[in-house]
């Protein structure tokens, strides 16, 4: 699952608002070798709110034909040590991350998921692929 994440630089995110009502937005991504997602944002984005009133939170990675990832989790606010861990690790991914460290309210999440399904109907018989994490 790792290498499939990987590979993808883009994924939807979808959080919950304060009246309930869901919202979605096109992120950039990067993945830590424990399946955990990276994203950057800034304070003044719904999902800024969303995610730190309610961390619950999803993903689809990739659509290229009927191959995807469905990916639930647990948001954080990065803070501290695991502040400059992680953002290592998305710098990888992006390193135009770097220059958006200047924006006003910059802040990056991680998500660590709670379970994930990988779907192959492009192949006969389709596989599918179900990973639940504590």
């Amino acid at each position: 699952m790792f290498e499939f994440i990987s590979k993808h630089r883009l994924g939807v995110l979808s959080s919950i608002a304060g009246d309930g009502t869901p919202q979605s937005a096109l992120v950039g991504i990067a993945v830590s070798s424990e399946l955990e997602v990276i994203f950057d944002t800034v304070k003044s984005s719904r999902k800024y709110s969303n995610l730190t009133s309610n961390p619950a939170a999803s993903f689809v990675i990739g659509w290229e034909g009927e191959v995807t990832m469905q990916y639930e989790g647990i948001a954080e606010l990065l803070a501290g040590p695991d502040l400059e861990r992680y953002r290592e690790i998305y710098f990888l991914t992006w390193p135009d991350g770097r220059d958006r460290l200047s924006w006003t309210g910059i802040v990056h999440f991680i998500v660590r998921p709670t379970w994930i399904r990988y779907s192959d109907f492009d192949t006969r018989p389709p596989r599918i692929e179900e990973l639940r994490l504590a």
